[in-house]
């Protein structure tokens, strides 16, 4: 999945963003944490895999039931993965136009 033709970043770009969009996402979660550490269900999405079909979804312009394949999740999941990593890549300034799909992360 980490291959240049599906995300159309280079293994590199995707630890970096990995470590910089993740270090947000846990800060995010936290955040909006409502219950005690470790109560509640446990995620099977995690957030390497979420970036990763916010990634492909982004560059490919596909339906969310495609990563949701690939994945082995609910297509209800990728949906709200992808929207809430996308706010997270935007702050870092990883935007995409509308009807534009990402070719690179420049």
């Amino acid at each position: 999945m980490a291959k240049y033709r599906v995300t159309g970043l280079s293994p590199a770009a995707i630890a970096g963003l990995i470590a910089e969009v993740g270090l947000l996402w846990h800060q995010h979660q936290a955040r909006s944490r409502r219950r005690v550490v470790g109560a509640g269900a446990k995620h099977k999405f995690v957030f390497v895999d979420r970036l990763l079909a916010t990634l492909v979804s982004l560059r490919h312009g596909t339906t969310h039931d495609v990563p949701a394949c690939w994945f082995g999740v609910h297509r209800s999941t990728t949906t709200r993965a992808i929207g809430e990593v996308r706010p997270l890549l935007a702050h870092r300034g990883c935007t995409v136009a509308p009807g534009l799909r990402l070719r690179t992360l420049a």
